[in-house]
């Protein structure tokens, strides 16, 4: 494959989206790529400079951050008219937006028509439903913006389907390229010695399932497990999650440390447990199966897609109760948890891997570069 122009456009320099747009620069940029990275100025503290500054020696095209809202509002012009010149000044072959904000940006700059508009939604307007205002908005504008997708790369089948029911049939090409992991993640992790009995790891909010994880480890408290947690992240619901371990007398049980690495965080706890009420495909589960890390986990999302055979073991999402007997069934069974972990260890070895997930992108774009071409469109 020839070289190409690539930037990457993405709103929040934080979680599994980060995660992913890092490792897909970064191996692109190792395979003669020439990559930049457009994102927002005001997100991601002192862990995303960090991870940008370690990066950008790779980037020919640069790093560059300006604001960027979450919500839908008058400024967005300028982060459109940023990507714009960006993208013609570097030539860029593929504008690749990520997330909602990042897919709306790439797709709406004007300019170097021959350019392939890329978008993986990871999630984002996905877990939207035409039921709210908020979600027949978001939606609506997917299917607006679907006219200038030559191609939709999502990180899960249930994303993709999701996107056909929701949104509607792409005009572009479709790809379903799953994340992947690093060979040096499967490493085992080590416990730490003052590890708690769980550790969470995501952004503290709603659809992380956090408060139904806090009620599970109360009911199993009142039956006698005097159980301990470490909760990690950041996000708007952190204040009313602590009040939540508060009121049930928790707080000497569950800490809140902040964000951190997922490698680090995973030696805080000694169950992972992801309570999700909805998912696409989380890096946080692959993160885990790779250290050997035993995981109790929701059947939402992709996530199915990662355990395959496995997915007997999965949890009905939105139950609490559900949750806590999971976490007493892993608990009291240590044998049958360990055989599920290694298993889902060499699953995620086998399928799982950046190198595939990389490659299958590249695939991607140079299939809609070829469309592109063929249309006449430059």
């Amino acid at each position: 494959m020839s070289s190409l122009n690539i930037l990457h456009v993405f709103r929040a320099p934080v979680g599994g989206l980060f995660r992913h747009v890092m490792d897909l620069a970064r191996a692109q940029a190792e395979r003669g790529h020439r990559v930049g990275l457009i994102a927002d100025s005001n997100t991601g503290g002192d862990r995303a400079a960090a991870a940008f500054d370690a990066i950008a020696p790779l980037m020919a095209h640069g790093i560059t951050r300006i604001p960027m809202s979450r919500q839908v509002g008058p400024g967005d012009w300028r982060p459109v008219l940023h990507v714009m010149r960006r993208s013609s000044a570097v030539k860029a072959d593929v504008l690749h937006g990520h997330g909602a904000k990042g897919g709306a940006y790439a797709r709406l700059a004007l300019g170097n028509r021959g350019a392939v508009r890329a978008y993986t939604p990871h999630g984002g307007s996905l877990l939207f439903g035409h039921d709210t205002l908020a979600g027949k908005i978001y939606l609506t504008t997917e299917r607006l913006l679907m006219r200038r997708s030559d191609l939709l790369l999502f990180e899960s089948q249930y994303s993709a389907d999701m996107s056909r029911s929701k949104v509607g049939l792409p005009h572009g090409l479709l790809r379903v390229v799953h994340n992947g992991v690093s060979k040096a993640e499967f490493e085992p992790v080590v416990p730490a010695k003052d590890a708690t009995d769980i550790i969470f790891i995501g952004e503290l909010r709603h659809v992380k399932g956090i408060d139904l994880l806090i009620d599970a480890i109360a009911s199993l408290r009142r039956q006698g497990r005097p159980l301990t947690a470490t909760l990690v992240g950041a996000g708007a619901d952190r204040d009313a999650l602590i009040q939540r371990v508060a009121n049930a007398g928790l707080s000497d049980s569950i800490a809140f440390p902040g964000a951190m690495s997922a490698r680090e965080a995973l030696k805080l706890g000694r169950l992972m447990v992801v309570s999700s009420r909805a998912e696409s495909l989380p890096y946080v589960v692959l993160e885990a199966a790779a250290g050997q890390v035993p995981l109790v986990t929701t059947r939402v999302g992709g996530i199915p897609e990662i355990y395959g055979p496995l997915s007997e073991a999965l949890v009905e999402p939105g139950n609490s109760t559900a949750i806590a007997t999971a976490i007493a069934d892993a608990l009291d069974h240590p044998d049958a948890m360990r055989q599920r972990t290694l298993a889902l260890n060499e699953r995620v070895a086998r399928s799982f891997s950046i190198d595939a997930m990389v490659a299958g992108v590249l695939d991607g774009y140079q299939t809609a570069l070829q469309n592109v071409r063929e249309s006449g469109r430059h």
